[in-house]
């Protein structure tokens, strides 16, 4: 990291704290809340905006999802706490049109989606990102787990210091104009317990709230209920055929399941375990088969957002690796550029479950960097 001028503030600006305006991004849970916070301490301009992306009213009663109305409740009261004005934006049509029609329609499509990164890339990023700058903001901070460092050619994407709590893989897609505007405070922290500590310190009421675990606009986690909300009949039935063309059973709707899924298959009785390797849409049938059939060795990747310091088709390949879904670690890997935004990735060690609609997000060899990544695709 490049040694800074004494007088920039902690921010990276060269003026003091109070001249310096920043928009947080304010979910109303504790990480967030913790970054408005310790910016208005410092004696920042803190803005808190929040984002209405679905009918509150209809969740209020349901926890565990972020943007919901008790939430929109809670970024207020700690904006009232640490006297820094607070608003409160109308997203939902942008939510619909950017992030959840896309999502219910690549399901349908097959496809396993990540609609977090969407609502990073495509609202959060861009729309809110925007609306900071007509407040005149000098950049804009999330409560995202992730480091921002200065490098020689720029700023650059690197891991949080806390693997448990790294959010690189959601957030692979911010450009490197976006990066230029943005700050991440709690990316250096070394736990979730160190949040709660500063939360604590600064007496928020969001403290102990528990981290939100589910999609904010799919409570319980039942992708297929919404879905079927929100394109009538989708559901159609079909049949359960194993990879040899055995027909196996019947399913009511390709929506229900994802490829790697074995449990809830309701095809019991059979000696071998297996596993979902295929979700035939235009036939409507899930194909199952040995565990095996799941390895995946080369990936069709595109719409890649590169954040290496040379052009993505400089090189013929880009020996990374690779994280082809949140929870796993990142895998030795070849990238072969197609063009600017397609490549195809072969993994050195095959990898199980690798879906269409997942990320494909590219890490150092060595190091915490992040050199972006793209869309996991069918191919041809």
């Amino acid at each position: 990291m490049l040694d800074q001028p004494t007088d920039v503030n902690s921010l990276g600006f060269a003026k003091p704290p109070s001249e310096t305006r920043v928009v947080v991004a304010m979910s109303g849970g504790v990480d967030s809340s913790v970054v408005a916070a310790q910016l208005a301490e410092e004696g920042y301009d803190v803005v808190g905006v929040t984002l209405q992306l679905y009918d509150h009213g209809a969740a209020l009663a349901k926890k565990g999802a972020c943007c919901a109305g008790i939430d929109i409740h809670d970024a207020r009261r700690v904006a009232e706490e640490m006297n820094f004005p607070h608003y409160v934006l109308d997203y939902e049509n942008i939510f619909q049109e950017a992030v959840i029609d896309e999502f219910a329609d690549s399901y349908l499509g097959g496809a396993t989606p990540v609609p977090c990164i969407r609502c990073n890339e495509r609202v959060k990023f861009k729309d809110l990102l925007e609306t900071a700058k007509d407040l005149e903001a000098d950049c804009m901070a999330t409560g995202h787990y992730i480091q921002r460092k200065m490098g020689e050619n720029g700023p650059e994407l690197h891991s949080a210091e806390d693997a448990n709590r790294d959010q690189s893989y959601f957030l692979f897609s911010t450009t490197p104009e976006q990066l230029s505007y943005l700050r991440f405070p709690l990316g250096h922290l070394p736990s979730k317990d160190a949040t709660r500590e500063l939360a604590a310190k600064y007496g928020l009421a969001v403290a102990d709230k528990p981290d939100s675990q589910d999609i904010c606009f799919v409570p319980d986690g039942n992708y297929a209920s919404v879905i079927e909300k929100l394109r009538p009949g989708a559901a159609e039935p079909g049949q359960i055929v194993h990879v040899d063309g055995r027909i196996l059973g019947e399913h009511h709707g390709v929506i229900h399941y994802t490829i790697g899924q074995r449990r809830g298959l309701g095809i019991g009785g059979l000696s071998e375990p297996l596993y979902v390797v295929k979700l035939d849409v235009d036939n409507k049938q899930v194909v199952v088969g040995p565990k095996e059939m799941l390895a995946t060795r080369t990936i069709p990747v595109r719409e890649i957002n590169w954040l290496g310091d040379d052009p993505f088709t400089s090189q013929k390949e880009w020996h990374l690796k690779v994280k082809v879904r949140s929870t796993r670690p990142p895998r030795d890997a070849i990238i072969r550029p197609i063009s600017k935004t397609e490549a195809e990735v072969e993994l050195l060690t095959p990898e199980e479950g690798v879906s269409p609609g997942q990320a494909c997000v590219f890490y150092a060899d060595e190091g915490s960097r992040i050199f972006g990544g793209g869309w996991i695709w069918k191919g041809k």
